[in-house]
């Protein structure tokens, strides 16, 4: 599994498998995406851990603008995707870590 942080108010979109964008006819299913119960804060903003396919390249993700207050990002492309151990360190060197009784919202 692969991991990533994503700020609180944005949404998955569109996700990349090594063919191009993931084709649920070729895999005969969703990308597999889970949001953890755990996130940190980081510069002010809370950051939620996501669980993601080994196949996953990278993901589109784009800002809720009822939530999250963005002028000029319509859209971010995550391109790197980090191990456990890298979450891991993540987690351990934040300053506030929050559990959420309710994971996968």
């Amino acid at each position: 599994m692969q991991y990533f942080f994503l700020t609180e108010g944005w949404h998955i979109g569109r996700v990349w498998e090594p063919g191009g964008p993931w084709d649920m006819l070729s895999w005969r299913r969703p990308p597999k995406i889970q949001r953890t119960n755990i996130a940190m804060e980081n510069q002010g903003e809370r950051l939620w851990l996501y669980q993601v396919d080994d196949p996953i390249l990278m993901l589109e993700v784009t800002p809720d603008p009822t939530r999250v207050k963005t002028e000029n990002i319509g859209q971010v492309m995550i391109k790197r995707l980090i191990s456990p151990e890298e979450a891991i360190a993540q987690l351990n060197q934040a300053n506030t870590l929050y559990k959420d009784p309710t994971p996968g919202h």
